[in-house]
């Protein structure tokens, strides 16, 4: 090599390691979170604690040190754990005292829900109650001794040379507490097969919804009390349920909670799309990040409702959320990003919850002029929009009609309006420091908002929405899905990575199935058979009938996990017990549905007597009480029927069709080139096919 090359190469490896050095040296301490892409651990990556990401190596220093293990569980939004961060994480006194007793593991609770599912099920048995930021301590093998959510620094630093104490003091009632708890973490979620065989009836539906009455709020809507959490599927079952009941008090129930949701604070009455939960009764002031995971399901849920009821809030609410989403979650590749910061940049250049979404009333008169006045009547600038500061949270309490009445003036004047207010303050508001994004693609999360937009496409026949969602699908399919079959987890700065959970596969094929039902391109239908089939051979507990969180190509933790639970997110369990009886109805599997029956038998008498927790199985239960439709199109006009099919709401029921021949079960030898006929099926029997589509649904029997 010529000597000048040489010195070239030199000089750069010089000028590179200085330049990595000055970085470094811009921050007083630098941990090994610097070299991880969870924007939630690159958050901590300057903080004194000697932070270790979870991995095998950090395990095994952990026992080759006989060291405690810290494990500190959150997610890049969590207003909790910023505090946390600021008061002990980031002070040398506290880093002292974890550095020198523990081997310290931050964890993104989004990136690794299977370790967040053992260490909080941990906690909640220590304690009665769980959150985030989560922090338990463990043996060097990962059996938890103690833990609980957020501490203030000294309570923190007492609690944490207690435990140190005691583990070099008193090693051996460590470890017999250890065991204790490691056995009922265990057994905390384990079914049991149920062999019994047991109906599922109108009877049983009504008795459990009368039950969970008690905790409703029919006033203003949601449950009892306060904060109050938008539940998507809670409200999904009870639609249902209330259209197939004929049950009008459930009816207005929904009805009630959609409607003060959507006017609530907890939805963002400029920039669209909800936060995560309300603090108060009322829907008023929020925890105000936005996750990815409730908006994508509430697109679902409004679009079903507008589908029910022709509420021109819920499409209004539907199409403001999902330009939300374009604007603020997606990426170029179709991805969408996981979440939104509830703490933003405040006028001081503080990080403060919900600075870039407030408002106080100089800042409106300023902005709005001579509409402040109608502004203020709409918005609620008074005392019930009032928060604290000086600030207000934009809140409704009266309709555009009402608002009209009251003011005089057209119902068309005060939609301008409205159209106004939100474009200029829109405007304003990007003038602040936005909140900080977490930029990383979840495969499930992915997967719910993609399912969002094939129901607002279903019900609203936007060709947008249906683009979008073809692309999203697309980079699953492109970048998550890998060639022998399984699902990567995360995605972020063009790298795939972490082995699936069952949540990516249900999630993926639950929206497969719907984009199926929608574009009526079988591919997508026939890789949700194939994720089914890598579920049942990965996940699969055959003598519990039940699938595990985990792949068994995961690395083992103390325990595997069975997640049944519906919870904001349903259960993974839940999603694939319906994914597997819709694919036993398109490719007459009668395996599919039998472990579909299986599972739901295994949670009824738990749905009985917990039924919002357990209400994506209960959406199920209804598919086995009345009768459930399959409706099959096949023809040139395929798609004109089912564009006329989708403005009915038609919760039993699921959709196939063709414009040409078909190899799916459901379709075989009903192609035809002169005609478009529509099947009526009930397990595979059929009514004489219709070509008009107000006749064939006229058979349909919705009730119960």
């Amino acid at each position: 090599m010529p000597k000048y090359l040489i010195l070239l190469l030199v000089i750069t490896i010089i000028s590179c390691k200085n330049q990595s050095e000055n970085k470094m040296s811009e921050n007083k301490f630098t941990n090994n979170l610097i070299n991880e892409t969870s924007p939630y651990l690159l958050q901590h990556a300057h903080n004194p604690v000697d932070w270790h990401a979870w991995n095998n190596e950090t395990l095994e220093l952990a026992k080759k040190e006989n060291k405690l293990i810290l494990i500190s569980i959150g997610y890049s939004s969590c207003h909790w754990c910023h505090v946390m961060e600021h008061e002990s994480f980031e002070s040398e006194e506290v880093a002292a005292v974890m550095n020198q007793n523990f081997i310290n593991i931050k964890v993104d609770r989004e990136e690794r829900p299977d370790i967040d599912q053992i260490y909080m099920n941990a906690v909640q048995l220590m304690t009665g109650k769980g959150g985030w930021p989560l922090n338990c301590i463990a043996l060097p093998d990962g059996r938890p001794i103690w833990g609980g959510t957020y501490f203030p620094k000294e309570n923190w630093i007492d609690a944490l040379q207690q435990l140190s104490k005691m583990y070099k003091e008193k090693p051996s009632e460590v470890l017999d507490y250890a065991e204790k708890l490691t056995e009922g973490i265990k057994n905390s979620d384990l079914v049991p097969l149920n062999n019994k065989i047991l109906e599922f009836t109108v009877s049983d539906l009504n008795v459990t919804v009368k039950e969970w009455q008690q905790y409703m709020n029919f006033e203003l809507g949601g449950r009892m009390g306060a904060p109050k959490f938008p539940m998507p599927n809670n409200y999904q079952f009870l639609l249902r349920y209330a259209t197939q009941a004929n049950d009008s008090t459930i009816l207005n129930y929904v009805n009630t909670s959609l409607t003060k949701m959507a006017y609530g604070g907890i939805y963002d009455q400029i920039g669209g799309g909800f936060s995560r939960y309300s603090v108060d009764k009322k829907w008023h002031i929020p925890h105000f990040e936005k996750m990815l995971y409730d908006n994508g399901q509430l697109v679902s849920l409004y679009s079903e409702a507008y589908q029910a009821t022709k509420n021109q809030l819920y499409k209004n609410t539907v199409y403001q959320t999902l330009e939300f989403i374009e604007r603020e979650l997606t990426n170029k590749e179709g991805a969408f990003y996981s979440s939104l910061d509830a703490d933003s940049i405040n006028k001081d250049n503080k990080l403060e919850e919900g600075a870039y979404y407030v408002w106080t009333i100089e800042e409106l008169k300023t902005i709005l002029g001579e509409d402040y006045n109608l502004f203020s009547d709409y918005y609620n600038i008074n005392e019930y929009g009032f928060w604290e500061h000086d600030n207000y949270v934009l809140i409704r309490t009266k309709s555009d009609i009402e608002i009209a009445q009251l003011h005089h003036i057209s119902l068309k004047d005060v939609e301008l309006k409205v159209q106004h207010w939100k474009k200029i303050l829109l405007i304003q508001r990007n003038k602040k420091e936005t909140p900080r994004l977490d930029d990383k693609s979840l495969t499930s999360w992915n997967a719910l908002m993609l399912k969002g937009y094939i129901d607002a496409y279903k019900v609203f026949n936007d060709q947008h929405f249906l683009d979008i969602a073809i692309k999203n699908a697309t980079f699953i399919q492109t970048k998550q899905l890998q060639e022998n079959g399984s699902l990567n987890h995360n995605y972020k700065n063009g790298q795939s990575t972490i082995n699936g959970y069952l949540e990516d596969y249900a999630t993926v094929i639950d929206a497969y199935i719907s984009l199926y039902e929608a574009t009526l391109n079988e591919k997508w239908l026939t890789t949700s058979k194939q994720l089914a089939d890598y579920s049942f051979d990965h996940f699969y507990d055959s003598e519990r009938a039940m699938f595990y969180f985990t792949s068994d190509e995961d690395q083992n933790l103390i325990t595997r996990k069975m997640e049944i639970e519906d919870n904001v997110i349903p259960a993974s369990n839940s999603i694939m017990a319906k994914n597997l009886f819709m694919l036993s109805h398109y490719y007459s599997n009668s395996y599919y549905l039998k472990v579909s029956k299986q599972m739901l038998h295994n949670i009824k008498e738990r749905t009985e007597k917990y039924a919002s927790g357990y209400s994506n199985w209960l959406q199920l239960a209804c598919n086995f009480t009345g009768e459930f439709y399959e409706i099959a199109i096949a023809g040139n006009s395929a798609f004109e029927k089912l564009n006329e099919i989708n403005k009915k709401y038609i919760p039993n029921k699921l959709i196939a069709g063709s414009t040409s021949n078909s190899n799916i079960p459901l379709m075989q030898g009903r192609f035809s080139e002169n005609e478009t006929l529509i099947y009526l099926c009930v397990d595979g029997a059929c009514q004489l096919p219709q070509e008009n589509t107000e006749n064939a649904l006229s058979q349909l029997n919705i009730k119960f």
